[in-house]
């Protein structure tokens, strides 16, 4: 789909965050943030210490056996339990071996056993904490049980517990206190997972059909890595002093091996006469114990900065032979669809009817979307507006297959291109490669929209490998030419960039190049110009136009600036409480709207004539919420114009004219040829004012 749109101005958009004036990365900013990190907090008390420990730790535990073992395996039975001396430093065991060179022998077995058995721990755990997005909600709410119980158990307790089922030696320590450690870390994994798996980037990659165990390696796991390194790394020390107990209490290494906590047992039994024997591998649990956590701590302040904000040498993209553009027969045969009655000779693209949304509450389930009813037609754009909370954005992810367990969608009839999405889970790649190619999504904050560790270029280009079968350099090529399209400056080169080098306008224009990847039938765009200021508004407002008048795409725009829709739409629709209450054509939105909710929402909207020396117009109350919406019109609290009947019964979408339908029991009738707020004769909206 190659699109000529109009050239914009010179220089439009060229500002970013750490970048120079002509759009070139300042040095400063690129090329050595992460190193002047990591060796700041080496130059730290902190950094330096923690790398001295474990430095020595490392090489005790390489060297010690090669250097020491003949020496700690001598026995001397002319010196047994001996105390300390300038022979023999930390005196003798009860065969007369030196205890000091045993202590620096066991350092490898003893850090050895205790990384497997962190490894371990980490693995079980990092399993168990992404199951739930990857095994469906019935198999991941059972692990999710499983592992908030096995949390309630102290961890020595399970060490105990596990090493006693295993057996005794190191074996079984090793499976005992990785299996111990499991389920703190399934728990911070797990959490670490849901808060970003609702992330928009994410959100984005689902609608591009990507697959559940590709949004975990690609979009998930990068960005939880920080912590869950961190905390692996603390949770070594951890291991360390776990099985040096296990081993101290018989449970771990059996002789004739040995660790430090086998020797500080048996130094324990002659402490009173002998107290250098327990001394020295008691000091040597606690100093690789404090150099593991040191260094997680100072690895825990090298990235406590955040991932998005990483810095690395940007590699242009070559650029390639464009990759062929999918025919029909990739993207699955298309569907034979009836004319849409709301606009003549338009075929509809999305079909709607009766959509519900719900989730659970205390007393039953609670519908945040109830009855809505739409079509888009190909090439119209089609504009819902309304208040927070009115179910505009739940709406489109509900369109979208992205409203997540444990809400449940609903719906006589949800069609997108002929297919019905009520089951598409059953049909599984068909409708997800339907929705990755034919459905774009552009979300509200392009910050985050976009995965923060990968480059913008890499993001555009899985659409292209996941659904055109297009390779590696092929699909960046693809992705180069949507963001040229885009009108993206220096496209090759911005396409080697992450997102955080972006500024807000060129974030959203890489957005709707993602959803450009495709050959997008239909596009969403909720609230795509919120976080932008006016000028940047217009711009990517000018663009989703151009790309709707080039190729007839239909254009599903959410927005709460009523002007904004009014200018780009066709058709209008009013939402409030979770329904539609009024559907009407953009042209005759500021004239002929009919229920009062719109006309308030019409007069909340300051214009050139307004007078300032009037309070601001506001619509009286509160939004009802999804739990607590009343009999009747929802509306109806907060209506100057409201009667008994509209307190006790709930009005239906009807027909009030050619293509405009009204939710009310009283429309207005009257013309609304000049703004609300100077009307007299309409009460609502001036502050003060209330029914």
């Amino acid at each position: 789909m190659a699109v000529e749109y109009e050239a914009r101005r010179a220089g439009e958009d060229h500002g970013t965050h750490g970048e120079a004036p002509d759009g070139a990365p300042h040095k400063s900013a690129t090329g050595r943030a992460g190193g002047n990190r990591w060796l700041g907090v080496l130059r730290s008390p902190l950094g330096w210490c923690a790398a001295a420990l474990l430095l020595l730790v490392l090489l005790l535990a390489v060297f010690g056996p090669l250097l020491w073992s003949g020496r700690a395996d001598a026995i001397d039975t002319g010196r047994l339990l001996e105390g300390p001396s300038g022979r023999h430093w930390m005196g003798t065991d009860n065969l007369g071996r030196d205890v000091f060179f045993r202590v620096l022998v066991a350092t490898r077995l003893s850090v050895a056993l205790a990384l497997l058995a962190t490894v371990l721990g980490v693995v079980t755990g990092l399993v168990l904490g992404v199951a739930p997005l990857l095994l469906g909600r019935r198999v991941g709410r059972l692990v999710t049980a499983v592992v908030n119980v096995a949390v309630a158990f102290p961890g020595l307790l399970l060490a105990l517990f596990f090493a006693v089922v295993f057996g005794l030696g190191a074996k079984g320590a090793v499976l005992a206190i990785g299996f111990a450690m499991a389920p703190g870390f399934a728990r911070l994994t797990q959490t670490l997972v849901a808060s970003v798996s609702e992330r928009d980037f994410v959100h984005a990659a689902r609608v591009a059909g990507v697959g559940d165990l590709r949004v975990l390696t690609r979009h998930v796991l990068p960005n939880i890595s920080d912590p869950l390194i961190v905390n692996a790394t603390i949770s070594a020390g951890g291991a360390l002093l776990a099985f040096s107990g296990l081993s101290f209490l018989g449970l771990g290494v059996q002789p004739p091996s040995y660790d430090w906590g086998r020797l500080l047992g048996e130094g324990l039994n002659g402490i009173y006469t002998h107290p250098a024997a327990a001394l020295a591998p008691g000091a040597a649990v606690v100093i690789a114990g404090l150099a593991f956590n040191l260094t997680g701590e100072a690895v825990a302040k090298a990235v406590g900065v955040p991932t998005a904000h990483r810095s690395r040498a940007v590699r242009p993209v070559r650029p390639v032979r464009p990759v062929r553009p999918a025919g029909p027969s990739e993207v699955g045969p298309a569907p034979a669809v009836a004319p849409d009655t709301d606009g003549p000779g338009r075929e509809p693209v999305l079909s709607v009817e009766g959509l519900r949304v719900s989730f659970p509450g205390p007393d039953g389930p609670v519908s945040a979307v109830r009855g809505v009813g739409f079509s888009v037609g190909q090439g119209e754009a089609v504009g819902v507006v309304g208040e927070s909370g009115s179910g505009k954005s739940l709406t489109a992810l509900a369109v979208s297959r992205l409203v997540e367990h444990p809400g449940a969608v609903d719906a006589h009839r949800l069609e997108f291109l002929g297919t019905s999405l009520l089951d598409g889970k059953e049909q599984g790649a068909a409708t997800r490669r339907l929705l990755g190619t034919s459905l774009a999504m552009v979300f509200q904050d392009p910050m985050t929209s976009f995965n923060p560790t990968m480059r913008i270029g890499r993001q555009l280009a899985e659409v292209a490998q996941q659904h055109l079968r297009a390779g590696r350099r092929e699909a960046l090529s693809r992705a180069v030419e949507r963001l040229r399209e885009v009108r993206m400056p220096a496209a090759e080169r911005r396409a080697a960039q992450y997102p955080h080098e972006f500024s807000g306008g060129m974030r959203q224009r890489a957005m709707i190049a993602l959803g450009l990847m495709g050959h997008p039938r239909l596009i969403i765009a909720d609230e795509p110009t919120t976080a932008l200021d006016v000028t940047v508004q217009r711009q990517v407002l000018r663009l989703l136009e151009r790309i709707r008048a080039a190729d007839d795409v239909a254009l599903l725009l959410i927005s709460h600036d009523i002007n904004v829709v009014a200018q780009t739409c066709d058709r209008v629709l009013v939402m409030y409480a979770g329904r539609i209450v009024e559907e009407l054509p953009s042209d005759r939105l500021l004239t002929a709207a009919r229920h009062p909710y719109t006309r308030a929402l019409i007069a909340t909207v300051p214009h050139m004539d307004t007078d300032l020396d009037r309070p601001l117009a506001v619509i009286p109350g509160r939004p009802v919420t999804p739990d607590q919406v009343p009999a009747g019109c929802a509306f109806a609290a907060r209506c100057a114009f409201a009667r008994d009947r509209c307190r006790t019964d709930d009005p239906r979408l009807a027909a009030s004219g050619p293509g405009h339908r009204v939710a009310c029991w009283y429309p207005h009738t009257e013309p609304a040829d000049r703004p609300l707020d100077e009307r007299p004769a309409d009460p609502i909206g001036e502050k003060g004012d209330r029914p």
